[in-house]
This record gives C-alpha cells, structure tokens and sequence, in this order.
C-alpha cells in the first residue's frame, strides 16, 4: 500500500536477474541489473510537517527503481510497493508544497505524444492509496530496464491524468492479472516475456544504517541473510481479513526481549498481517499495539495515532520479537524507534493502532529477509544480515527449501547481542561475514557500472 513520504528518501538497488540458473558455473555479470541507490535524510522538512501529518499515512523511506519508458526512452523512476498491484506515472506537480514539487519534477514525467510505440486503450480509472490518489488513463508501451538488453513490450500502465498529494508515480509489485487486475502487472510482464524463469522477488531493505536495499525479481541473494528460510503460505483472500490479494501471511505470536532478557509475550498477537514497502509504519490491533508501546515507556497514543517514547531506547540492546511457523524476526530497539530532529529531538514508537489494517511495514521489513512468490502463493522468510550482494536468478523455486544463506552473523541474534559491526541495538539486520557452509553458489554477479542514473534525483534531494 503506497503512502506519500516526508523526510528522508532512499533509491532502492533495483535487481532483475535474466535467464540465469544458481546451479549454473557461468562467472559473467550477464543475466541481472543494478540499478543506483541514494539514501537522504531530510529532518527539517519532517519538523515542520510532524505536527499535522499523521505517521501512519507517510512513508519516511521510499524505494525507487527507474524505468526507461517509450521509443525514444524517456526516463522515470517510481516507487515500488508490495502492498498495491498497478503500474502508473506521471504524478501532478503543482499543487504540492515546495519541497514536493521540488522532488516530483525531479522523478521525470512520461509524453505519450513523444512515443512512437505508445497505445492508448481508451480505459481509465481511479487509484486509491493510505494517503493520495491518482486518476489514470490506460497506454501500452515498450519499458526497458537500464542497464539492461531486455525490454518489455507492449505493457500497459496507467498516466495520471491527475493526482491528490501524490509526488511520484508507483510500481504496484502485488498480484496481477486474474487475481487483483484484468491485465498483466508488471511482475507478470516480467514472467510472461521470459526476462524472469519464475515469478516471484525478494526484497532486502537494509537497517538504517545501510545505505542500500535490493529487490531481485526472478532472483535471491543470499549475501543478505543466514541459515534456511520458512515457508508461510500466503493467505487466501476470501480468507483474509479484507479479502483482497494481499501477501497476508500469519502471524504466531509478538513478544518482546528487553535488555535484561526477560522476554515478555502479548496475548492476542496471533492475527494475520500483510507485507507491504509502502508503508512506514506498522499497523497493529489498538490494544496489542497499547501494549506495546506501554512497554516501550509511552503513556499513550496521541492524536495523530503517534506513541512517543524515549530517544535514549534507540541505543538500548532490545529486540520486539514476530514470530512466524519456522522463524522469529527480531527488530531491534533502533530500528522500531523513529527519531525525529528539533529542540530537544522526539522519537515516536514505529508501531501505530489500527482496527481497519494490520500490517507490518518498513519498520519491520528492514528487519527481514523476503522472497515472494507468486506462482505457489508462499512468502519465504527469515532474519535479514549483510555480507555483501550476489544475486542470481532462479529457474525453479523447488530449491527455496534447501537454499542456504551466505552470511555468517557475527554473533548470535539475541537481546543485547547485537552481531552488527556498527554496535548500535540488536542484529535484526546485522553485517556479516561470508559463510563457510555449503551454499548454492552464485555466479551470476550483476553489473554496478551503471551508478549515474540517479544523479539528478540525488542533486535535487540533497538540496531540499
């Protein structure tokens, strides 16, 4: 579910490995893309707005991939989200603030007048998100991947005709054709012309103190994580709480590990959740989230949903513990605390209440390690970690069982043990070292040659 962000914007590594197998010896860089990262923190700006805006509709981290649309290409980047199933471009830019504005120029806006190969279908329709909508007409056009010999033709996407507090276009990465769109998506695309062997993509965000996060479409890399990955079956969605095809998995139990290690578990916290990179923030049942924050030291929810605790928990050596059939992903205290810069500073819990959405968002999913896949309708999780990036591509998902991270966490993911390199809260997303066990091998390395295609972006956000 995409939601509008406010202060600090990250360019997300975009991966897409080609025709390549993990079993295969070939050491060429051929088959995957690396697309640039930034990561900007803009504080000031979240300052002014905070007071306002509620936390649970921004998105203070965005991740974004650039697609090169048309004949001739005409560049723009969009935002990838998990938790909706459309492509579209083209975000109105006048009526933002200046900040906004600023940044919605900067993403690039797509002419179908300019394009010799764009179709329009003659169908619009109304995109609706947590915060801000998009009205879009339907085109088909050719989409290359920079980097990249592969081009996707023929693809349809919408082009805002106009839109509500919305400053970048967004690529819905959620199921498509058949299940939530009548055509194909651009997962679907990817799968249907062959640029992927299985339809399916990891996501990677990286802890805060990373600067880059990776999807892999068709692909793993199993540089960013340990040990084996749990099969959660994706619930249904005329079994879900709202019944739509979301990636809701359950969830067993949320407990917390403080730094005395006296681990203390929430009642009612086996529910269903959905994933999704859209959001900021995680979305919690009001009493389980209450009780929660009560832990944390918050005396309760203020009017804009926001649980205010102590900026010094960012530096406690705590982990709040979901728990899933076959894993338990740890967050650490510093990554579930969100600091806010001014006089004095203000740090707010990640973690809102809501009755309507229970969902589990970047203040989780920095702490995971996921693999999507949208052909068996399984998540595949576990702890995420760092030791470096080698994507490859899959040319079957019957591996997933047996697929065996190549880090070696430096030491044991468990309250006040923190096995990160910079030594600050818990390893949820822990630096490593390259394991010495067994593990599928991974040739096929992707090319990093191509780090100029955000210059422009970053120019501009390190200006705002």
């Amino acid at each position: 579910m995409a939601f509008s962000f406010s202060f600090s914007y990250l360019v997300l590594v975009l991966v897409i490995c080609l025709g390549r197998s993990i079993a295969q010896e070939d050491t060429t860089h051929e088959g995957c893309i690396h697309m640039p990262i930034i990561h900007l923190t803009n504080t000031q700006y979240f300052e002014k707005r905070a007071v306002s805006l509620s936390l649970t509709n921004r998105s203070d981290i965005a991740y974004y991939a650039q697609l090169n649309i048309g004949n001739p290409a005409q560049p723009v980047f969009v935002q990838l989200d998990t938790g909706s199933f459309e492509l579209w471009v083209n975000p109105q830019c006048a009526n933002l603030d200046v900040n906004d504005a600023r940044f919605c120029q900067t993403v690039g806006q797509y002419d179908t007048t300019q394009s010799s190969t764009s179709v329009s279908l003659g169908t619009s329709k109304t995109l609706r998100y947590g915060i801000g909508s998009a009205n879009i007409s339907y085109f088909t056009d050719d989409i290359a991947l920079p980097g990249s010999t592969t081009t996707l033709r023929d693809v349809q996407f919408g082009v805002a005709t106009s839109t509500g507090e919305e400053f970048s276009g967004i690529m819905g990465i959620g199921y498509g054709q058949g299940i939530a769109t009548r055509y194909r998506n651009f997962v679907d695309e990817l799968s249907a012309q062959n640029a992927t062997k299985v339809k399916a993509f990891t996501v990677a965000l990286g802890n805060k103190d990373d600067q880059e996060g990776i999807i892999v479409f068709g692909g793993v890399d199993t540089s960013r994580f340990s040990g084996t990955l749990a099969r959660l079956p994706i619930i249904p969605a005329a079994q879900s709480p709202d019944q739509v095809p979301r990636y809701w998995v359950n969830m067993q139990s949320l407990s917390l590990t403080p730094p005395s290690g006296k681990t203390r578990s929430y009642s009612n916290s086996s529910i269903p959740v959905f994933l999704d990179t859209g959001a900021t923030m995680t979305l919690l049942p009001a009493d389980l989230a209450q009780a929660v924050a009560k832990d944390f030291g918050s005396t309760g929810a203020d009017a804009n949903g926001f649980y205010e605790v102590s900026c010094d928990l960012e530096n406690v050596n705590g982990t709040l513990d979901f728990a899933f059939d076959g894993t338990t992903i740890r967050v650490p205290y510093r990554e579930i605390i969100r600091y806010v810069a001014g006089s004095p500073p203000t740090c707010f819990l990640g973690i809102s209440p809501s009755d309507s959405f229970t969902l589990l968002g970047d203040t989780f999913m920095r702490s995971a390690y996921a693999v999507f896949d949208l052909d068996n309708n399984l998540i595949w999780m576990t702890q995420a970690a760092n030791c470096g990036s080698t994507p490859a591509a899959l040319s079957s998902m019957s591996v997933m069982s047996t697929l065996t991270g190549a880090c070696n966490v430096n030491r044991a993911v468990t309250s006040g043990d923190t096995g990160s390199t910079s030594g600050t809260g818990e390893a949820a997303s822990s630096s490593g070292t390259a394991s010495t066990r067994p593990h599928y091998a991974l040739h096929a390395r992707c090319d990093s040659t191509r780090r100029d295609l955000a210059t422009t972006l970053a120019a501009v956000l390190l200006n705002i």
